[in-house]
């Protein structure tokens, strides 16, 4: 069965309360671009903000989760982005219990959620899935997606380019949680984790260039482990349809919080 659409007014007490209020794109940042990326960049947060123009002036809030500092009030948020991350969800980070349950708040409220790579598998943990290094392996680079039906985040049903870099994966899902697509390495690319909630494994806000710059820092481990690196890096795309993931989200939640 299909999760039913995010739309209306949440049920969730405390984002109805302060329905009219709901202004800001949160951004719980959990890692950075590599050096060389954010140099000439910047942070997941532009990254993000780069590949939904639309709402480039819109009031964004970063909050960086990985000093341990209260995570803001739940309440004031039109939306919320988790961003990827270099850490992985099987280490017993110190915060990552704190933000689980935040999430769970979150999506237990029906507030607009969306989870990118560390993100995405954060998410799945915190509701109840399980997340450990893919059996498949490294998944870096350009790669077909495979939507497997019509989303009202992730678009229509069939075939687009994402990118990639990763190497944990989302192996059990959360109870209630809906596989949306695949990528051949990648059984649980996307998932809906409930009405508002959706998390991606492939990086949406990452273009070939970016990814380029992956390449060039990670080119000694991937060498190590037998990648080809040579042919990845000839195939690097930009991924338009997969970056219009984020406006797509975002339209959603303004709508929502209308």
């Amino acid at each position: 069965m299909a999760p039913a659409a995010c739309r209306g007014v949440a049920s969730g007490r405390n984002w109805r309360e302060s329905r009219r209020v709901k202004s800001a794109i949160l951004v719980l940042v959990t890692g950075d671009p590599v050096p060389p990326a954010r140099a000439r960049r910047g942070s997941f947060v532009d990254l993000i903000r780069q590949a939904a123009p639309a709402f480039g002036t819109h009031r964004w809030v970063a909050h960086d989760v990985r000093g341990g500092e209260e995570l803001p009030p739940l309440g004031g948020e039109m939306a919320v982005i988790i961003t990827g991350s270099a850490l992985s969800v099987t280490e017993a980070l110190p915060w990552k219990e704190a933000v689980s349950a935040r999430l769970r708040e979150l999506v237990t409220a029906e507030v607009p959620v969306l989870g990118i790579c560390f993100g995405h598998q954060l998410l799945a943990h915190a509701l109840g899935g399980r997340v450990s290094t893919n059996p498949r392996g490294r998944e870096m680079g350009s790669a077909p997606f495979t939507l497997l039906e019509d989303d009202e985040v992730l678009g229509a049903r069939g075939s687009f380019l994402v990118n990639n870099t990763h190497v944990d994966s989302v192996v059990e899902l959360p109870p209630g949680s809906r596989v949306l697509g695949h990528t051949a390495l990648e059984p649980h690319a996307a998932l809906r984790f409930g009405p508002c909630a959706w998390g991606v494994q492939f990086h949406p806000e990452i273009d070939a260039e970016v990814l380029r710059d992956y390449f060039v820092v990670r080119r000694p481990t991937l060498l190590a482990e037998g990648f080809d690196v040579e042919a990845s890096e000839r195939a690097l795309r930009d991924a338009p349809d997969s970056a219009g993931t984020i406006g797509r989200f975002l339209e959603l939640a303004r709508a929502r919080a209308d």
